[in-house]
């Protein structure tokens, strides 16, 4: 199809050959476009502006393909929400606990731990009404009721919210992961403490706690000194080293103590050169190995985190290490490992790696969402593939066979090695009773919320198939047949109308109307032609109006733009005729043109043939019938007295007087034929019209001659005034205060200001007023009396006045 422009000049392409008075059905029926060729399904690639039988484009291609269910609705899937079958649950970030999430996740698949938990006493949880939600109070609290619902929670993943809050953590800020682990365990171990069961006393000590000793020795007298210390992970400095056996052999060195850092000697009773060494005299069943990758920058005053590989076993051998036990073994196998993923110390992503301790697989904990690694391996290299901002300066190094190596890992948690035992309570838990009766409240209020989200699914889909099957059947009635009776219909409101995504409002064609109350010609091309049928319904189901039909083509607008179009086409042709008519003497009557106009005749043309033409476009201010605003005669009047020649906008109105009636200006005025006058008037049909014995106006008649009356009656009165008195005319023998006139008693004050208007009346007094008043009151002060005093008379201050004998 054609561009709108096209489409548009070919709708009025015939007013070329046909003038208004025989426009006939067929050229209207030609402006409105009604007979163009519908456009087909594939032919046009958007629907075409200007084209009325257009009804491709408009968003039917959803309601006639195939039906896509999601596209009823906006809710997920609920079982998405569902914890898949032998997957573990994960945690909801709430916005910077990741951190948290990751230590979670590692100590509840510490199944001591766990254990542990579960048998710490709770009152609350026993003695809870199943009728209201449970709401933990203390830690162990969240951490058993956490717990359950981690090991048997329909869920995908849970919300840690309760516990977060209870610890008074600001979810919005990254803490010191290394830090919090610290704490939480202090903490914890303080909550267990307290438990009136006593095997409760010592778990964290029991999992977590190990003994080393600070030995120093003296240099002097050899004398060896112990403090015994305890520890719950080893921190280990990982600058300068390649594997975790360099590490721990630095942990363990020894450092020599001399000048400022000697060591005072309780045998020599004097700072003594020494050494100091750590000497490590058990380990806990759980070790805890945090690798020091966030420390402190000298340099800048912050932390800053070392992106060194560290390579680390899956089984480590920590027997060597044993002060007195080097030759015992003492295996330990990994079972975590804790990354940050980003190069600042104060942002980034944490992740767990965690190994089941009952089947042996490994599992990648990252906040909601939990996935299984492939085969009994662990995987690290998606984490350590990770584009960084920055580049690495070394390569990731070859790892030998049982070996890891990771520049993102801070923490890695070993169990000791057992045996394998064929007693399964060593790598199961279950959940006590009263824990496991809030997890299947809570499991009962998850299934019934996927049951409350299907139905409305359903009810969604099954509305929206209804709707689909709707609006497919009327889209196919849409397009009217030749011939048959037919309706417009708003083109935004089709498309609205099949755009499932907004709600579908009344008809409303009341912006489409022209000043005649039918659809205006302008309007046709943002209206579709539907057929009676689809149009009936389509009112019945969602109402409004004004109904529009073929009976609704103005012919009015029609015949008014083609006049238009026909004038403008003709005016440069009728300018040179109407410029070689006015040349020519001619007899018969004729008729008064003002010069003004007669020389501006063809832009005012122009100009009224754009006012008539947009006049005749649609404008939302000539609706329901309403014509456009037309000048009178009265108007003209007031445009002529408020106005000038360049302001002019209709044709005449320069010999028109104020009064409504033909000027008395005669230089103003030509007279034209009646010729000429008949193809003005074409285009001004508007125009004032003065014949040649149209008589002037008596009123600005009878006023020019009072006019000049009262001018002749100024003129005596300016004479007779100058001649009394001359000198203040002509400023001449005038007195001052210090030089009195002979004779005179008596010298009178009045204003400069009424001395220079008398004098302008007396110069010109046709063009001024007379005089009538003093007015001394610009002498006096706000009490009443006179502003100036002698002095300031006799020094000129006074500028304001002067003497009258």
């Amino acid at each position: 199809m054609a561009p709108r422009i096209q489409l548009e000049k070919a709708a009025w392409r015939w007013v070329e050959t046909v003038k208004p008075e025989e426009i006939k059905q067929e050229h209207i029926e030609l402006a409105y476009r009604v007979n163009l060729p519908a456009c087909k399904r594939g032919a046009c690639r958007r629907n075409c502006k200007g084209n009325p039988n257009c009804l491709v484009g408009i968003g039917e291609q959803a309601w006639l393909g195939e039906i896509d269910e999601n596209a009823f609705h906006n809710i997920d899937d609920p079982n998405s929400e569902r914890r898949e079958k032998n997957t573990f649950v994960g945690l909801t970030n709430l916005g910077a606990t990741c951190y948290v999430n990751t230590f979670l996740q590692v100590w509840f698949h510490n199944l001591e731990l766990r254990r542990s938990l579960y048998q710490c006493h709770n009152s609350r949880a026993q003695e809870h009404n199943i009728e209201s939600d449970y709401e933990p109070q203390s830690i162990c609290e969240h951490l058993q009721y956490l717990f359950a619902l981690l090991q048997n929670s329909n869920r995908k993943y849970i919300d840690p919210s309760g516990l977060v809050k209870a610890l008074g953590l600001d979810t919005g800020q990254q803490q010191d992961a290394q830090e919090f682990s610290k704490l939480f365990l202090t903490l914890l171990e303080d909550t267990l403490s307290k438990q009136k069961n006593p095997s409760l006393h010592n778990v964290i000590q029991r999992q977590f706690c190990g003994q080393f000793s600070y030995v120093t020795v003296c240099n002097q007298c050899g004398r060896s000194s112990a403090l015994p210390s305890r520890f719950y992970e080893l921190e280990l400095n990982i600058q300068g080293h390649k594997n975790l056996t360099e590490c721990v052999t630095e942990f363990l060195k020894e450092e020599k103590l001399d000048g400022e850092n000697r060591y005072f000697c309780e045998s020599c009773q004097a700072k003594q050169s020494a050494t100091r060494r750590i000497q490590l005299h058990s380990l806990p069943p759980t070790l805890n190995l945090q690798l020091m990758r966030f420390v402190f920058d000298r340099q800048t005053g912050h932390k800053k985190k070392l992106n060194t590989f560290i390579s680390f076993p899956e089984q480590l051998e920590m027997g060597p290490f044993l002060e007195g036990k080097q030759d015992q073994k003492c295996v330990y196998e990994l079972s975590a490992v804790l990354i940050h993923r980003g190069i600042s110390a104060y942002s980034g992503h944490y992740i767990a790696h965690v190994k089941d301790a009952r089947t042996g697989d490994w599992y990648k904990f990252n906040d909601e969402e939990t996935e299984k690694m492939e085969g009994k391996k662990l995987q690290l290299g998606i984490e350590e593939d990770i584009a960084e901002t920055v580049k690495s300066q070394s390569r990731k190094p070859k790892c030998s066979k049982g070996y890891h190596c990771s520049r993102n890992a801070y923490m890695l948690v070993y169990k000791v090695h057992k045996e394998e035992s064929s007693d399964p309570s060593r790598t199961s838990v279950d959940v006590p009773a009263f824990l496991q009766r809030l997890v299947d409240q809570d499991n009962h209020k998850f299934e019934e919320w996927c049951s409350e989200m299907a139905d409305m699914r359903k009810q969604s889909v099954d509305k929206g198939k209804a709707k689909h099957e709707e609006v497919k059947e009327l889209y196919e009635l849409l397009p009217a047949k030749d011939g048959e009776p037919y309706e417009f219909i708003p083109l935004d409101w089709l498309k609205k109308w099949l755009d499932d995504s907004t709600a579908t409002k009344e008809i409303d064609n009341s912006l489409f109307l022209c000043s005649h109350g039918k659809l205006h010609p302008d309007k046709v091309g943002e209206s579709r032609k539907v057929s009676l049928q689809a149009a009936d319904l389509l009112y019945e189901h969602y109402g409004g109006g004004p109904r529009l039909n073929n009976s609704s083509l103005c012919k009015e607008c029609v015949g008014q733009r083609c006049r238009v179009l026909r004038l403008k086409n003709q005016l440069s042709e009728d300018s040179k005729e109407v410029s070689s008519l006015v040349k020519r003497t001619f007899s018969g009557e004729g008729y008064w043109v003002g010069k003004a106009s007669l020389r501006s005749w063809r832009q005012l043309a122009l100009e009224q043939l754009e006012e008539d033409e947009h006049e005749t476009k649609h404008g939302n201010s000539q609706t329901n019938g309403q014509g456009p605003h037309t000048n009178n005669s009265k108007e003209f009047s007031t445009e002529l007295s408020e106005g000038n020649e360049d302001e002019m906008k209709t044709f005449n109105e320069d010999i028109v007087c104020c009064h409504g009636g033909l000027s008395i200006l005669e230089t103003e005025r030509k007279l034209v034929s009646y010729e000429v006058w008949t193809k003005l008037r074409a285009y001004f049909p508007k125009a004032p019209e003065f014949t040649q014995n149209q008589e002037p106006c008596r009123q600005c008649i009878t006023l020019e001659q009072e006019e000049k009356d009262n001018e002749a009656v100024s003129k005596m009165m300016a004479l007779d005034q100058k001649n009394q008195l001359l000198n203040l005319f002509h400023e001449k023998n005038r007195p001052t205060l210090a030089k009195w006139p002979q004779d005179t008693d008596v010298l009178y004050i009045v204003p400069l200001f009424f001395v220079d208007e008398w004098r302008k009346f007396i110069r010109r007094p046709t063009k001024s007023s007379p005089v009538s008043n003093v007015s001394n009151t610009l002498l006096l002060c706000p009490h009443g009396g006179f502003m100036f005093t002698y002095d300031s008379l006799i020094n000129g201050d006074a500028q304001h006045s002067a003497l009258a004998q």
